[in-house]
């Protein structure tokens, strides 16, 4: 029989084994479907925020702890507050506060984490435009030993470099634990901002060069605006390191420049389990950091993610 051009056969009915396959793969995919549906909705949500809700709860045991008696920390668990409020009271942060040896070292966590974080921040960054953008001998081999430094642990370098700072006359100040904490971030600053850095695309840059800008003029009116958010990133990761560092600040400082990490260790040592006094501590050394990530989230996830997305 002869068909008209133009015009489509009729299809032809499904054979048994066809239409047994059909509803099955159709079963199996609604099967599927309904599993993702309920783990990525309601469900997921709940599991979250459960875990989310037990990982908190340490801090929020450390927080109720900190307006807590000694008497009643030791008779019971902090859990008990929610039954008898009465015992919170805020005599543990008047007697931290009147505690000089606290208060000092609260300075000199200030006075370490923000030059530390400030140096590693700048010079990181020239570094990183200058790997990125900048034509110099040896710029490949020099950044490739740049990026080997990241496997160099902490460890190695504490006996050398106490030794180092105790010629210069630099063991045991300030200036000694910043430069340590400046010398073992810069790898990664200069790693992360270089990468970060050639992602700009170089019409920008030869536009402005164009338009008369310098090397100075372009870092500081091109570069720096559009890596704020990794800047942001390394200033975030850069100072919470710093601020919780315990080692480098347990070798390198004395009385007078230990950090609060050292100053409440120095209270355990002392007075024992003396709860009492540690928690309002540790909760203030805490709220710091927590304050200075919320400040930056925006720019902090920003310089996470980018580069993931082109």
């Amino acid at each position: 029989m002869t068909t008209v051009a133009g015009t489509a056969e009729p299809a032809e009915p499904a054979g048994p084994a066809e239409a047994r396959a059909v509803p099955a793969a159709a079963a199996r995919q609604s099967l599927a479907s309904r599993v993702v549906a309920r783990t990525g909705g309601g469900v997921l949500r709940v599991l979250l925020v459960l875990v989310a809700l037990f990982w908190l709860m340490p801090t929020v045991g450390l927080l109720i702890s900190s307006f807590r008696g000694p008497v009643d920390i030791a008779d019971s668990g902090w859990w008990k507050v929610f039954t008898a409020p009465s015992q919170l009271t805020v005599t543990n942060y008047r007697e931290l506060l009147g505690n000089d040896a606290v208060t000092s070292s609260l300075v000199n966590t200030a006075l370490i984490t923000v030059p530390a974080t400030l140096l590693v921040v700048v010079i990181g960054a020239l570094a990183g435009y200058a790997f990125a953008w900048m034509e110099f001998p040896g710029r490949d081999w020099l950044f490739l030993l740049v990026v080997g430094l990241l496997v160099v642990p902490v460890q190695i370098a504490l006996i050398p470099v106490a030794k180092l700072f105790g010629e210069i006359g630099i063991f045991g100040d300030i200036i000694g634990v910043v430069l340590f904490h400046v010398g073992f971030g810069l790898p990664f600053a200069v790693f992360l901002l270089r990468n970060f850095f050639a992602e700009i695309p170089r019409e920008l840059l030869e536009a402005a060069r164009l338009d008369g800008a310098g090397e100075l003029r372009l870092f500081a009116r091109v570069i720096m605006p559009l890596g704020g958010p990794a800047i942001a990133s390394l200033g975030i990761f850069q100072f919470l390191w710093v601020w919780n560092d315990m080692l480098v600040a347990l070798i390198f400082s004395n009385t007078g420049s230990q950090p609060v990490t050292v100053a409440l260790q120095q209270q355990v040592r002392q007075f024992g389990n003396n709860i009492d006094v540690l928690a309002p501590g540790a909760f203030v050394s805490m709220v710091v950091p927590l304050v200075v990530f919320f400040a930056f989230q925006r720019q902090f996830v920003s310089g996470v993610m980018a580069g993931a997305v082109k």
